[in-house]
């Protein structure tokens, strides 16, 4: 069992580096490339930051956190079919956050920072459980 909490720790540690990227990649875009208008600066940008972190995050959970679940299958067909699985699983826990924010401020009428620290907290334990068992399940 303690070999799973090892594994949770590398994860949160992954999702701080996809947080930088994630934050990085937003404001490069949002304030260089789409700063012209709407659609680009709050749609485009934040889709193509989400998904440059969903990468970063993958790649090292590929070959760090679950790497010992994948050494046997190291090609780039099986790295690319496990991404399609991880960004979906990623892009429905991004659906139930949002999800989460609005019940959490409806409930509670918090700032919606406050609202996403807490739905966070939910999202990143559902994104651990799905990415573990779904995506690099064991064999």
């Amino acid at each position: 069992m303690p070999n799973i909490f090892v594994r949770y720790a590398k994860f949160a540690g992954t999702s701080v580096v996809g947080t930088i990227v994630d934050t990085l990649v937003l404001w490069l875009l949002s304030d260089f490339a789409f700063s012209k208008g709407y659609w680009g600066e709050y749609i485009l940008s934040p889709f193509l930051s989400f998904q440059v972190a969903v990468f970063v995050n993958f790649a090292i959970s590929y070959f760090y956190v679950w790497k010992d679940r994948v050494k046997n299958n190291r090609s780039t067909r099986h790295f690319f079919k496990l991404y399609l699985k991880y960004n979906l699983s990623c892009s429905a826990v991004l659906l139930t956050r949002m999800l989460c924010i609005i019940i959490i401020e409806r409930f509670s009428g918090w700032d919606v920072v406050i609202c996403n620290l807490i739905a966070m907290c939910f999202s990143g334990l559902a994104n651990f459980i799905l990415t573990n068992s779904l995506v690099f399940k064991k064999k």
